[in-house]
């Protein structure tokens, strides 16, 4: 079991005791929500960084599509009826060549591309759950539940009212990332 399903299993328990205990365990513990997702997408911090992850991705998609324009040329110039048997191979090692090569550059963007994006999803990870942190201590909660664990989110909605501090999440990680 990684982490995050380690950390969603326990709060699920403490919720559903809560549940079982409510007038008990409301005295010691506050759970809220906030939309890890919406942080992302609303925050001028995470605004910033889906452009630039946007913008990256641009970039290789430029080159594709270059690549893939001198591909149609050779495979055009491939097809010409005046050319001789020898031009004609030559023409065509000269296309397999290259679409090998842009198979291969097609791949290696795809990677970088993704890795890019796992490692910016693992940075603002890290940076919302810091302001995540900072907000529920400031508000006194003890679990704020990220909302993108649809079960987690049934087990808390249906056994007791919660807080959303989306809102409040956002404002602190822009206060933090400026």
């Amino acid at each position: 079991m990684n982490g995050r399903n380690w950390i969603v299993a326990v709060v699920a328990q403490v919720v559903l005791v809560w549940g079982v205990h409510s007038a008990q365990a409301a005295d010691r513990i506050k759970v809220a929500m906030m939309d890890q997702q919406q942080v992302i997408e609303r925050s001028v911090a995470g605004k910033r960084a889906l452009e630039e992850l946007k913008s990256y991705s641009t970039t290789r998609q430029k080159i594709i599509d270059s690549d893939d324009q001198e591909l149609k040329e050779l495979e055009k110039g491939i097809q010409d009826t005046t050319l001789s048997e020898e031009a004609r191979k030559e023409k065509q090692e000269h296309f397999r060549v290259k679409l090998e090569a842009y198979q291969r550059r097609i791949q290696d963007f795809n990677r970088e591309v993704q890795e890019k994006q796992r490692s910016m999803v693992a940075e603002y990870a890290q940076k919302i759950q810091a302001a995540a942190s900072a907000v529920a201590q400031k508000e006194g909660y003890t679990a704020v539940i990220d909302r993108g664990s649809e079960t987690t989110v049934k087990i808390v909605v249906y056994s007791h009212p919660s807080i959303d501090l989306t809102e409040q999440i956002i404002k602190e990680f822009d206060r933090q990332n400026k």
